[in-house]
């Protein structure tokens, strides 16, 4: 707009500071990785050899990547579907304004154990546990589902307004009765699109934990690289990414139908 001056910002002593600390330490950092531009260099150029031997790809083994999709879908559904039943009971154990203090401490230092785990080292785990197989992905992502919808769930609690529920328990009403009729009236609505996005995460995840041996098409794509088949590789990689994006406008078409 004409006569509005631009305002000229102007480094704070302690901002100035931070800003040349986090440079140092990045300029540091990239020494002592044996970061160069030389490797860089390098990396381009196999990366470009490799990409090429990806074509054409192989569509000869329809059969082991309908078994590696049907399975990672299996992993994800269920995955969530578990995490989801159990996010309820512990994201409530977790709220400030419904459980007394050792209970919120418990649920949350669970909450945060889960999180603690990426979902590649929970499948270690249980595969260590369970053998390997579909099972070790889908108690994984249970556990990665946990993690971040319970805590989101505890955190929309926190926030309810807390009017319904002091009516409510000033008419005698039971704990269960003011969580269904005071708390999940109040927070449905996000929860329902904490589990559609948390699915549409599970179908990523469900990739990464075959990998380890998990079940899923992350198995037949560690395989394929084993065997040096990168035509199958490029195929494989070409299923997950249609999955993704399929996922990706199922999950908006559950949230635009259900207005979350």
């Amino acid at each position: 707009m004409a006569g509005v001056k631009p305002v000229a910002f102007a480094w704070t002593r302690g901002q100035l500071l931070a800003a040349l600390a986090g440079l140092a330490y990045l300029a540091w950092s990239l020494a002592t990785m044996d970061v160069s531009a030389e490797r860089l260099a390098t990396g381009w150029e196999q990366g470009a050899r490799f990409l090429g031997r990806l074509f054409p790809p192989e569509l000869g083994k329809m059969d082991e990547l309908w078994q590696g999709i049907q399975e990672t879908l299996q992993i994800a559904v269920l995955a969530t579907a578990g995490g989801l039943v159990l996010s309820l009971p512990i994201g409530l154990m977790a709220a400030a304004n419904l459980s007394p203090m050792p209970l919120r401490v418990a649920g949350r230092a669970l909450i945060a154990a889960c999180r603690a785990l990426h979902p590649v080292i929970s499948a270690i785990l249980f595969v260590k546990a369970v053998g390997f197989g579909p099972l070790a992905g889908i108690l994984a992502l249970v556990v990665a589902t946990v993690g971040f919808v319970g805590k989101l769930f505890a955190d929309a609690i926190e926030e309810i307004s807390p009017k319904p529920i002091e009516a409510m328990r000033a008419t005698g009403a039971s704990f269960a009765g003011v969580v269904l009729f005071g708390v999940l009236p109040q927070v449905m609505p996000r929860f329902v699109g904490f589990a559609t996005y948390q699915l549409d995460s599970n179908l990523r995840n469900s990739t990464m934990v075959g990998i380890v041996g998990a079940g899923g098409i992350g198995g037949a794509l560690f395989a394929a690289f084993l065997r040096y088949e990168y035509g199958f590789v490029a195929t494989i990689l070409a299923t997950v990414i249609a999955i993704i994006v399929l996922g990706e406008l199922v999950v908006n078409g559950l949230r635009k139908v259900l207005d979350v």
